[in-house]
């Protein structure tokens, strides 16, 4: 099975530089997008028209901001949308699909740095989906989140870590909450098979930092332990364009 997570900076915009053919050609057996920055009424039939999907939208209510989509092979067998928290759920960031024998997060996790108040909201969100998860996991259930994480975990994982370390994205308390869900039984798995491989997922649209590869690795894939056993690869799509981000894919036996 393959799962690809991309965060597209707008579906829109990603379906004029190749998106759909992009898809069609790689075909996972689930997508997972972000940052969609649209509601479905506002796509044309044909644009929304990946055949062989089922979609499921959370837009975000404010107008070209947020959102996550998740397109499916298989109709999943139950949806979540939503984290059950109001103050998250209006911004659109989570869609829980049930994937086989196992609970896909597809998740946008908030970008602190507006302001410090959103660097508070987003360990909050860290949390909420945290406490969910322990709950699920507690339960006997095997969990993947994937998606936009907003925060590069270790040094490795940026080009200029030092640069960085008062910035969000990097900063301590962000980091720490990527220990804590590694800590409560989720493995990332790229880090697992490519202990020193450096490469990113994000770059800046400012100052050819993607033609200088002076990026990120923020987008990934968190895999419960009973089910990290499975993963044969992990794959970052970074020769992909179509976005400020490029695409990763997961393959699970």
């Amino acid at each position: 099975m393959k799962i690809t997570t991309w965060n597209v900076n707008g579906i829109r915009a990603a379906l004029g530089k190749n998106l759909k053919p992009w898809v069609l050609e790689n075909a996972p057996d689930v997508l997972c997008l972000q940052e969609i920055k649209a509601r479905p009424q506002q796509l044309t039939a044909e644009q929304q028209d990946f055949p062989g999907y089922d979609i499921v939208w959370n837009p975000a209510q404010r107008p070209g901001y947020s959102g996550v989509a998740t397109f499916s092979r298989l109709a999943p067998a139950a949806v979540e949308i939503g984290l059950g928290e109001e103050r998250f759920d209006i911004e659109g960031r989570a869609i829980c699909t049930r994937q086989a024998d196992f609970l896909l997060y597809n998740i946008y996790f908030p970008n602190g740095q507006r302001s410090q108040e959103r660097v508070g909201y987003k360990l909050d969100f860290y949390a909420r989906l945290l406490d969910i998860c322990d709950r699920l996991l507690g339960s006997g259930e095997n969990i993947i989140i994937t998606g936009d994480f907003n925060t590069a975990h270790m040094p490795i994982d940026l080009a200029n870590p030092k640069e960085n370390e008062t910035n969000s994205g990097f900063l301590p308390e962000e980091r720490a909450w990527v220990d804590r869900y590694l800590e409560h039984g989720f493995v990332d798995v790229y880090r697992r098979l490519y202990p020193e491989q450096e490469q990113y997922t994000w770059w800046t649209y400012r100052m050819g930092a993607r033609q200088r590869n002076i990026g990120w690795r923020i987008d990934y894939f968190l895999v419960s332990e009973g089910l990290a056993g499975r993963v044969r690869d992990v794959q970052i799509h970074d020769q992909v364009a179509g976005s400020d981000h490029c695409p990763v894919s997961l393959w699970l036996e």
